[in-house]
């Protein structure tokens, strides 16, 4: 999907789920979003595994509607943050998506409590 108009996006959105303040941030909203997210892996992401798979679901939705270009820079800085690359943690676009693999290497006592309840956690 490419040229899609913000209404555009917006009714993908609704119609896959995503809750009302990604809905009304349309095309913006979810580039800024992915940059805020990758930003807090940066940071030492502080929450767990449901929210961190939401984030990735952003991501896939980027790649779906043609923004990958807007969220290149934050994609190469994920990249340096993430570990055990060898672990699904996600499936948010069919295929195999690089974000999908690994986690934070400075994630929160949350997330690797939760990654290790699902039989993800590393080492």
């Amino acid at each position: 999907m490419t040229d899609l108009s913000d209404d555009d996006i917006r009714q993908f959105l609704i119609d896959n789920g995503y809750p009302n303040h990604i809905v009304r941030g349309g095309r913006e909203g979810l580039v800024r979003r992915w940059q805020q997210f990758v930003g807090e892996v940066e940071r030492g992401y502080e929450y767990g595994l449901e929210d961190y798979r939401n984030d990735l679901d952003l991501r896939g939705a980027i790649e779906v509607l043609g923004l990958a270009a807007q969220v290149a820079d934050a994609d190469r800085r994920l990249e340096e943050m993430l570990v055990a690359r060898e672990v699904r943690v996600w499936e948010s676009l069919a295929g195999g998506a690089s974000w999908d693999w690994g986690y934070p290497r400075n994630a929160s006592r949350a997330l690797l409590a939760d990654l290790a309840r699902a039989g993800l956690l590393n080492g």
